[in-house]
């Protein structure tokens, strides 16, 4: 993606879970509770609420991710012994105030003071991703937030980018989307986005058809990429 390309984009549409909110904090914040197999338990957590999602879609057995998230916790706690109805509890509830990561907050004032549409398009269900969003201080900073739990399907189905094609009224050239997880570039990228890889924990590239735009370390690093958008 050359600085030409990326400057002519109009909005940017961001994935939430992984990119702008870190879904590791959820355990670490009870890392006490949890005890030695904390990492563990994040790890297959995440991996599950992934599966899980693409796995309903393919099945034509959509529930929200509310629920997804829920059933993911539940084999993770089993998988490591440990089924506490109240850490449970309290464990769903940090889903609702996860932390950004340290760049977020500062990167999305910069673009929306430069006049850029601001969007989240997430597998995440509205309640889950209003709360996240207001939790961190960044809520107002969107034009939209646009959820799955209409359309009843996950990322990376073409639907998924679809509504916010719709919903920002613009081609989808004219908007970038930035994602951490590699599927969901290759999804995006496949449907005519362009695309930057947030890619923080240096994943090899995903073996799919569409490879990311520009591949950062962090968000921050789009702001040097990015012009003030012209006046009509």
């Amino acid at each position: 993606m050359s600085d030409k390309e990326l400057s002519s984009c109009r909005a940017f549409v961001f994935d939430a879970y992984g990119t702008l909110f870190d879904v590791g904090s959820a355990v670490t914040k009870l890392r006490d509770s949890v005890g030695e197999e904390a990492e563990l338990l994040s790890h297959v957590w995440r991996q599950k609420q992934l599966e899980y999602t693409w796995l309903r879609s393919l099945m034509g057995e959509f529930t929200d991710f509310w629920t997804v998230t829920g059933d993911a916790l539940d084999f993770a706690l089993e998988q490591i012994g440990k089924k506490d109805p109240v850490l449970r509890s309290k464990l769903m509830e940090t889903y609702l105030s996860l932390d950004t990561f340290p760049e977020v907050v500062e990167t999305l004032e910069a673009l929306k003071s430069q006049g850029h549409k601001l969007a989240i398009l997430s597998n995440g269900a509205k309640h889950m991703l209003i709360s996240a969003a207001k939790s961190s201080g960044i809520l107002g900073l969107f034009d939209q937030i646009i959820c799955v739990d209409d359309l009843k399907t996950y990322k990376p189905h073409p639907d998924v980018y679809q509504l916010a094609v719709d919903q920002l009224e613009l081609e989808p050239d004219e908007i970038a989307f930035q994602s951490s997880n590699g599927w969901d570039i290759a999804g995006a990228g496949h449907f005519g986005f362009r695309t930057a890889w947030i890619n923080r924990t240096k994943q090899p590239v995903e073996r799919l058809s569409h490879k990311a735009d520009v591949v950062l370390n962090g968000l921050d690093e789009l702001l040097p990429m990015v012009a003030t958008p012209q006046k009509a």
